[in-house]
């Protein structure tokens, strides 16, 4: 059974209110964000494809996958991406005690300090899944994070979906400030291939900046 929002509902969005699920702007602005990595050539091939739209996004890294694939992590940083934690382990909040769950997010901070001298306006973490309980986001909010859900999910990680209904679960939800979510991971890279090059050649013509969060 599928169990996460295209577009998420304003109900949602009211009840968690200390999440940041989009960004209201006057600059029609949108936010593009990618989950998962950095993986080999996945990674490389998204900021290739951002390099030639000349637009800039935010990456929620896992610490695994950054300490085993450091050259990569330091890769988005310098070509002016941002970055957030994504956990150490891609965990499931909903299924993990609370505390090996903030130890995990603690972990994966420390790779990222080791990896790179990155500095950013704030922390941001995403969780895995968009699953977090409230005794988690509060710890979690202690430790200076911003917790950063979104608005639009491509949902190019589900295989029974279409490449082209991938497509179309962004360009017909994507509005001023909102949050878009793909993964440069191996499982929705197939989707991804098809989706990312036309949500970006759309949000070139149609006068939509990319800032990073």
């Amino acid at each position: 059974m599928k169990f996460y929002w295209i577009k998420t509902n304003w109900i949602i969005k009211k009840i968690f209110s200390n999440y940041t699920w989009d960004v209201s702007n006057t600059g029609n602005t949108v936010y593009l964000t990618f989950d998962d990595g950095p993986i080999p050539e996945i990674t490389t091939w998204v900021l290739e494809e951002l390099k030639k739209f000349d637009l800039k996004a935010t990456f929620f890294c896992i610490g695994e996958n950054i300490d085993k694939y450091p050259e990569i992590f330091r890769k988005v940083i310098n070509e002016g991406h941002a970055i957030g934690n994504h956990t150490f382990n891609h965990l499931n909040a909903w299924k993990t005690p609370t505390e090996i769950y903030i130890e995990n997010i603690k972990l994966c901070e420390e790779v990222i300090e080791k990896t790179t001298n990155y500095n950013s306006r704030s922390k941001l973490f995403r969780p895995p899944y968009g699953k977090l309980k409230t005794a988690q986001a509060k710890v979690i909010e202690k430790l200076g994070y911003e917790i950063i859900m979104w608005d639009v999910l491509s949902a190019d990680f589900d295989t029974t979906l279409s490449k082209e209904q991938c497509l179309d679960n962004v360009l017909s939800n994507v509005k001023p400030g909102s949050i878009i979510v793909f993964h440069d991971s191996e499982k929705a890279f197939k989707n991804l291939q098809y989706v990312l090059p036309k949500t970006l050649a759309f949000l070139k013509e149609n006068n939509f900046n990319c800032g990073v969060l």
